[in-house]
């Protein structure tokens, strides 16, 4: 379990396909205090540490994540958002993050606004993945808040600290990001649909 308040970004010095898996190396300012067995989150996406040094870890992710994240398109020298899990107890900053992302968008517009920016997305419409205004959304593992909600689009609006210290500084128009919509709107969009199914 996540919250979305990203920890730091790594960047990708190695990739490695074996099969169906790309296994990936990372350097981090975290890679020191990560231990064997321990779940990330890169980009939104949970994996799990397999091999480590003081400088560099490596996650690997299988052929199901390939396919339904932006882990695929990432090359080496790519930045990465990194999120350690939450621990029990601590403050919640952010909002309940899994790290299983839902599906993938495409940022359609980067606006700045006189010391923010606005980010547009654009993602497959599906009955279960909705946005609601101020409601939370996680792109590429960020906790944000929606505006201009739309049936299959969103923005958010980013602050300079954000902007800084997160791979929001580098996403161009075209970026493929990943999304994980908020976890108490899926399950109302799931029971939404059986009870709206049921009454026809």
């Amino acid at each position: 379990m996540f919250t979305g308040i990203i920890e730091e970004v790594g960047v990708v010095t190695h990739l490695e396909k074996e099969l169906g898996n790309l296994h990936m190396t990372l350097e981090s300012a975290l890679s020191k205090e990560l231990k064997i067995d321990q779940s990330v989150s890169h980009n939104g996406v949970c994996l799990t540490v397999v091999d480590k040094d003081d400088a560099s870890y490596v996650v690997t992710a299988i052929q199901e994540t390939l396919l339904k994240t932006n882990i695929g398109n990432l090359a080496v020298g790519d930045m990465i958002n990194l999120e350690r899990a939450m621990k029990m107890g601590a403050r919640l900053d952010g909002h309940i993050v899994q790290g299983h992302v839902d599906t993938t968008a495409s940022c359609t517009s980067i606006v700045e606004q006189q010391g923010s920016w606005l980010f547009s997305f654009e993602y497959d419409a599906n009955p279960e993945h909705i946005t609601i205004e101020k409601g939370s959304i996680t792109v590429n593992g960020v906790s944000l808040t929606v505006v201009n909600s739309k049936e299959h689009s969103f923005s958010v609006a980013i602050i300079p600290y954000t902007y800084e210290h997160t791979q929001f500084k580098t996403l161009q128009e075209g970026d493929k990001v990943n999304l994980e919509f908020d976890v108490i709107g899926k399950y109302v969009a799931r029971l939404y649909g059986k009870s709206h199914h049921k009454g026809k």
